[in-house]
């Protein structure tokens, strides 16, 4: 019977991280998916869910990525981008049109993909 290697303290890094990211992706993107965007034209809500799928998608992936983590490579590194963008674009958000009400939600939306990228790109690259 085949033994299971545990994972190095990197690699678990990494996998927590995207368990994390597959978690609010997923949930966030079905909720999203549902809801749409209230209040708002036809045009604008087409593109909010579309959107939600992508933020869907990209949850599968993180968990799928998190399942095989042994196996992955770069897809680590592309992942904490997209993560890294994502915050990006809330600071960009942010700087044209104001910081939502109430605050604190949003600031801990914006701190954790400002600050997983760089958790899970330093760990998976001090793995390898």
């Amino acid at each position: 019977m085949p033994t299971e290697i545990a994972l190095t303290t990197s690699q678990a890094i990494v996998q927590v991280c995207l368990f994390l990211v597959a978690a609010i992706a997923i949930f966030g993107g079905s909720l999203q998916m549902y809801l749409g965007q209230p209040d708002t034209s036809p045009r604008l809500d087409n593109v909010h869910r579309f959107m939600a799928g992508v933020y869907l998608s990209t949850g599968l992936i993180c968990l799928w990525a998190a399942l095989t983590i042994r196996q992955q490579g770069f897809l680590i590194y592309l992942l904490a981008l997209g993560v890294l963008l994502a915050g990006v674009g809330r600071l960009l958000s942010i700087s044209k049109v104001g910081l939502p009400k109430p605050t604190a939600v949003w600031l801990g939306y914006l701190i954790p993909e400002l600050v997983l990228p760089f958790v899970m790109a330093g760990a998976h690259y001090a793995g390898r």
